[in-house]
């Protein structure tokens, strides 16, 4: 399938919106042309948005790698981080522009989709850092050092005609039809689908046409780029070998058409089948070039066993023929009589170097001229026994060399469901924030910076809650949601949790107290003449506090719908709602190490439950700092 440029427009716009105030969080190498980005917002749930050769798009389900992408590690030290800017089509070309930037940087990634496509780049300047593949044509050259250049423009920008552009339509001979395509950039379904929705002939030659049905071609052109381009559509997936999703139904009576709820999600059904089906292809291909060169292996092996076999039995033939030289008086293996009887065996004697040998298919034994006939036939007989012991090791690897083959064949025939396709579970509005439930259940939330601390209490507080604040320079923002009859011991937790996400955890600061207020005493704007920083507020009247008798956190994985999650809280109620659970405290190692640590340790004790959650998830849910890992246990909730 391939994407037009009309269509191009309308993911570019629609996906700018969505995206606004996003910043890259992760990046995913799928295969060598799409990288999957995971973009986040303090406010907002994770996106998730697929830049490939094929096109671009939001997308529900998360593929494991397929195959390497060289740009993978590069945009990652680059724009990690940084937030996505701007999204914008060059004309009516089938090349995007992402512009990510922050902490002073800027980078523009260019997506090329049209021929094998490509993937680009860009410092600030459009000088090219880093690229899917180089190009050196007569018409254009991309290669890292050099300015990104977009291709020469072909035929007209199809968002800026007028009806005098398809007055040439009156001086050409060429199908119609073709002439639409060609001039506008327009793929074979859009051009043949403006003939059927104007109801004319689409193999009618341009210069049979009236001027009418010029000016009707022209509104109807104009007609379907705004209906493509503004969302006004009805999308489709019209089913066949090579499924394809259209934002127009232009065959409305074809029973393979399958309506879609929007365009970018048909692309993302689409498109992930393809890439799914890509994936199979390589894995099935890497498999069969394996298998080749095992069935090679095997085949040497028995051809071994057999040279060898042939060997042993020639020797041990030699040496039987001498005993019988023996039988009949013979006494030297330099008899005329016996070198005429080694003759007929196919054998023959060797003097290299003044070493002796006896030769026999090819393998030559070192024998001393002078022994007796027997002596010699005796060591034929041990060297035939040898050859029949090295018979054996050679079988023992073709074994072996058969099992890898039956195991890989058996691989091979399950291939088809090895590429891991997962959907991205649509996250609760209080995963945006630091939370847990209390023992007594209650939910508490929290801020993470001064843009999460600003909506928790703006968005978030209301009459029955309580909120809470450290007392130190520093603090998140904690509400307990619904706490007019909470008891002490939930108050006590979130008091807890309050202070240990806090500079004190990052400090080692013990000792330190948190206080809670009513909603009504948090006043949302500075006194008159006063200013508050991003994240504060003003606190008035009595502050209730409440002293953390130590600095103790815990890491649980929880059950939720049909999938779990990852919290962090207070070491007692996150033992009680977890299947697995980390104990924390202050100092040890960094925050990436802690939670690759946790993670392994957790993956030991239920890999089912752990392999769904990520890393970042890891990092994302420890407080700030460091961290030492005191113990790794079962939690009291039990899947059972």
């Amino acid at each position: 399938m391939t994407l037009a440029g009309i269509e191009l427009r309308y993911l570019v716009d629609t996906i700018s919106k969505q995206v606004e105030g996003y910043y890259v969080s992760n990046i995913y190498g799928i295969t060598k042309d799409s990288i999957l980005f995971k973009l986040h917002h303090t406010e907002k749930s994770d996106l998730f948005l697929m830049i490939s050769t094929m096109g671009i798009w939001l997308t529900s389900v998360k593929i494991d790698q397929i195959e390497p992408n060289k740009l993978q590690k590069r945009l990652r030290n680059d724009i990690l981080r940084l937030k996505l800017k701007e999204i914008k089509q060059i004309g009516s070309e089938r090349i995007a522009y992402f512009t990510f930037e922050g902490f002073g940087k800027e980078f523009v990634l260019v997506t090329e989709f049209f021929g094998d496509g490509n993937i680009i780049l860009c410092s600030d300047q459009m000088k090219i850092l880093a690229l899917q593949h180089s190009i050196d044509v007569r018409h254009r050259k991309l290669g890292v050092g050099l300015e990104y250049i977009p291709p020469p423009q072909n035929g007209l920008d199809i968002f800026n005609i007028d009806e005098k552009n398809f007055h040439e339509l009156k001086q050409t001979d060429l199908i119609a039809a073709k002439w639409l395509g060609r001039t506008l950039g327009l793929p074979k379904k859009y051009a043949e689908g403006v003939f059927k929705i104007a109801n004319l002939d689409s193999k009618i030659k341009g210069s049979h046409l009236t001027f009418d049905e010029i000016k009707l071609i022209f509104q109807t052109t104009q007609q379907m780029v705004s209906d493509v381009t503004f969302g006004n559509h009805k999308p489709v997936i019209i089913e066949s070998n090579k499924p394809e999703v259209y934002p127009i139904n232009f065959n409305e009576s074809n029973d393979s058409c399958i309506e879609v709820n929007s365009f970018i999600e048909g692309l993302d059904k689409v498109f992930t089948e393809s890439l799914v089906n890509q994936g199979k292809t390589i894995q099935s291909t890497t498999s069969n070039k394996k298998i080749q060169e095992l069935e090679s292996q095997l085949s040497e092996q028995e051809k071994a066993i057999e040279v060898v076999k042939e060997r042993s039995n020639s020797i041990s033939n030699v040496a039987n023929s001498l005993f019988e030289l023996i039988s009949i008086g013979i006494t030297s293996i330099q008899d005329s009589r016996s070198i005429e009887k080694l003759e007929t065996l196919n054998a023959k004697l060797l003097t290299e170097k003044g070493i002796s040998f006896i030769v026999i298919a090819d393998e030559k034994i070192k024998i001393n001229y002078e022994s007796s006939l027997q002596s010699i036939a005796s060591n034929l007989f041990n060297e035939a026994k040898h050859q029949a012991r090295a018979i054996t090791s050679i079988e023992e690897i073709k074994n072996k060399t058969q099992k890898k083959l039956e195991k890989l064949l058996t691989k091979t025939e399950s291939e088809e469901n090895s590429i891991t396709v997962s959907n991205i579970r649509k996250k609760n509005w209080y995963e945006r924030y630091r939370w847990f439930f209390t023992t007594d259940g209650y939910l508490a939330i929290g801020g993470r910076d001064a843009a999460s601390n600003s909506a928790v209490v703006r968005k978030h507080l209301s009459n029955n809650d309580k909120i809470f604040h450290a007392d130190i320079f520093g603090s998140p923002f904690f509400i307990l949601k619904d706490a007019n009859v909470s008891s002490s011991i939930s108050m006590n937790e979130v008091a807890h949790a309050t202070v240990c996400f806090s500079r004190a955890w990052r400090e080692g600061l013990y000792g330190v107290s948190s206080y809670w207020v009513n909603p009504d005493q948090v006043k949302k704007s500075a006194p008159s003449g006063e200013f508050l920083p991003k994240g504060s507020f003003t606190i008035e009247g009595q502050r209730n506090f409440i002293k953390a008798q130590t600095l103790k956190l815990a890491v649980g994985i929880l059950p939720q719908d049909d999938s779990f999650v990852l919290t962090c809280g207070p070491v007692e109620p996150i033992k009680k709602n977890s299947i697995l659970y980390a104990v924390i405290e202050p100092h040890g190692i960094e925050m990436v190490e802690a939670a690759k640590k946790i993670k392994n340790e957790f993956t030991k004790l239920n890999e089912d439950v752990t392999k769904s959650i990520s890393i970042d998830d890891f990092v994302r849910v420890l407080p700030a700092g460091k961290s030492q890992v005191k113990e790794i246990k079962h939690g009291n909730f039990s899947l059972v």
